[in-house]
């Protein structure tokens, strides 16, 4: 019989990756969401944001 090592680097590198992915989409939501919001709060809230972004918005 032979034994075989299981490595534990790649689940945690699967996991690491699973999260990286995960703060892409939720910081990509929140650029675009605020972005392209239409309301007079949020316009004037994200103002500064929008124009260091690029965003037009006015």
């Amino acid at each position: 019989m032979t034994t075989q090592t299981v490595s534990t680097a790649a689940p945690a590198r699967a996991e690491a990756l699973k999260a990286a992915l995960c703060a892409l989409v939720v910081g990509a939501a929140l650029v675009f969401t605020t972005g392209f919001a239409m309301p007079d709060v949020l316009h004037n809230a994200a103002h500064d944001t929008r124009h260091a972004l690029s965003f037009p918005c006015h």
